[in-house]
């Protein structure tokens, strides 16, 4: 673990807090070594861990498809793809333990239900369709959320996600390019691709998070500059940079009220089952269960590689 700086836990030094909402107001990187409030330092182990379980449980639905992808091609892609999931992981896992994180304690909450990670992942993937939905449809609305977190006010952070947004670009093309290959094949795929939209437009609707009037935690995150944008104004993004692909690619969009406002040039869209939402998150979803059980047994499957390795390190100190 990389323990944080003694003074961090300390009560609030009126000095150095104006030093820190002075860097803040700059829009300046805060770094490992610098001074925060425990408030801040909380926010960002709670944000960041959250992403890096979403990433690692992440590839599970995925994964299911490594042995059943039609071609070496197209399995050769989809197993990048997993491993790049697996790095994304790591490198937010190590920008938790700049803040003093553990990252064994933050696995052990994640399986205890003491964190959360990405509601959409509780869902499964039915046919190989959902393989290219979910990258163009998910990886699109990570690409969204996450590119403004490129300019985070936390140092390591930021940097880490220049690197998986490059990466999550990359999967969403991949992602598109299947699907295009698929409306252009049978009617049976088509049909396939469109039963996959289908099931994943909603969810993707719900990554962006509750409505800014419902979320807690999203304005003093913007305050702070660890976010840059709500979760409403990310989601309307989403929606219009969509619908347009959507037409090319000749798939419909599961929402009767989805238009376009010719006042404001933004897309509206009907009303989003926010209960569903509560209740996945919860553990209520399809595929809750499954997840955590997998992601216990590789934790426990795995432990004595990690005991192994801490003994060669501590006798090799």
């Amino acid at each position: 673990m990389t323990a944080a700086p003694r003074d961090r836990a300390l009560a609030t030094d009126p000095g150095r807090q104006a030093e820190f909402d002075a860097t803040i107001a700059a829009d300046h990187r805060i770094e490992p070594r610098d001074w925060m409030p425990e408030g801040y330092r909380k926010t960002l182990i709670r944000q960041i861990a959250q992403h890096a379980h979403s990433e690692i449980i992440g590839m599970q639905p995925e994964g299911d498809w490594l042995l059943a992808a039609p071609s070496l091609r197209r399995k050769v892609i989809l197993l990048a793809k997993v491993q790049d999931e697996a790095g994304h992981g790591l490198y937010l896992y190590s920008a938790t333990e700049t803040l003093g994180a553990d990252r064994d304690e933050l696995t052990d909450m994640l399986i205890e239900g003491r964190q959360k990670y990405s509601s959409i992942f509780n869902y499964p993937t039915l046919t190989y369709a959902d393989v290219g939905v979910v990258g163009w449809l998910v990886d699109g609305a990570a690409i969204c959320n996450q590119v403004p977190l490129c300019r985070s006010s936390y140092g390591p952070y930021a940097r880490a996600m220049i690197r998986i947004c490059k990466e999550e670009s990359f999967h969403q093309r991949q992602g598109y390019e299947l699907l295009l290959t698929m409306m252009r094949g049978t009617d049976e795929q088509r049909a396939m691709v469109q039963d996959a939209v289908d099931r994943w437009w909603w969810p993707s609707l719900m990554m962006f998070g509750p409505p800014d009037a419902d979320s807690p935690n999203s304005a003093q995150s913007m305050a702070w500059g660890i976010k840059r944008h709500s979760n409403d104004e990310l989601r309307q993004r989403f929606v219009d940079m969509t619908v347009p692909q959507a037409e090319f690619l000749g798939v419909t969009l599961p929402d009767p009220e989805l238009a376009l406002d010719p006042e404001t040039g933004r897309h509206r869209f009907g009303a989003i089952d926010w209960v569903e939402f509560k209740r996945v998150l919860t553990g209520g979803g399809p595929c809750n269960a499954e997840r955590i059980t997998r992601r216990r047994a590789t934790r426990d499957g795995n432990a004595w590689v990690t005991e192994a390795a801490t003994a060669y390190a501590e006798k090799h100190a």
